[in-house]
């Protein structure tokens, strides 16, 4: 059975995916951050706006390396108690949540129309619609693949930005709740094989369709994102 995933007032944007993914309660704490940016953004606030082109330019920094952002990707103290370790560290929650909201500003950029965070739409199912509506679904497959395979925390964000911007190159949302679960369970010792094993599912419990025509190949390399726009 195919389940639309649930998501805000933007209906036109929603995607129906087949077994859509529930948050918990971290999940829904950074959805909650997430949508209030993505409602200033689309409305083009100025704070919103700003916040996200911050973002964007932390996807590669430390949590806490830059502290304009810090209402934005702050963790609430409810979240950090269980993994407390000392001042000097940073806990799996705080990395998840600067990931997420990092890779969200990736996404959302220069979309005005549309949002990029909907609510059920897990990363393989984001990937799976993808690969379908791409012109090379076999280059999907090997980006996908090589995030499989990625045996760092610092490769598996590489891997996530390249495969956001081909989402937002055919805007396609995901829920950065859940991914922001997902990462959190990816720090831990046995996490990133039960985290590939969820994505592998959710990739091919999705329905199979023809790809769609005229839609970004990504089999052309791309470079780093070198953008400096504030949109």
């Amino acid at each position: 059975m195919t389940t639309a995933a649930p998501t805000d007032n933007d209906a036109p944007t929603a995607i129906a995916v087949r077994h859509a993914r529930r948050r918990r309660c971290f999940g829904g704490y950074v959805a909650t951050k997430v949508t209030v940016l993505q409602d200033g953004y689309l409305r083009e606030a100025g704070f919103a706006v700003a916040a996200l082109a911050r973002l964007r330019r932390l996807v590669d920094q430390d949590p806490g390396a830059d502290y304009t952002v810090l209402e934005q990707t702050r963790v609430a103290q409810e979240y950090l108690d269980e993994e407390w370790v000392s001042d000097r560290d940073c806990t799996h929650t705080e990395q998840a949540m600067h990931t997420a909201l990092t890779l969200y500003a990736v996404h959302q950029q220069s979309i005005r129309d549309r949002s990029m965070h909907q609510d059920g739409v897990g990363l393989g199912a984001a990937v799976s619609l993808l690969s379908r509506k791409a012109a090379s679904p076999e280059a999907v497959h090997r980006r996908f693949a090589a995030l499989g395979t990625a045996t760092t925390y610092a490769s598996v964000t590489t891997h996530l930005r390249s495969l956001v911007r081909l989402l937002r190159d055919n805007r396609i949302p995901l829920d950065y709740g859940v991914l922001a679960e997902d990462l959190v369970v990816l720090q831990k010792p046995w996490g990133p094989a039960q985290i590939r094993g969820v994505w592998g599912r959710d990739f091919y419990r999705q329905p199979e369709d023809r790809p769609e025509p005229g839609t970004t190949d990504p089999s052309t390399d791309f470079a780093p994102d070198q953008t400096t726009s504030e949109e």
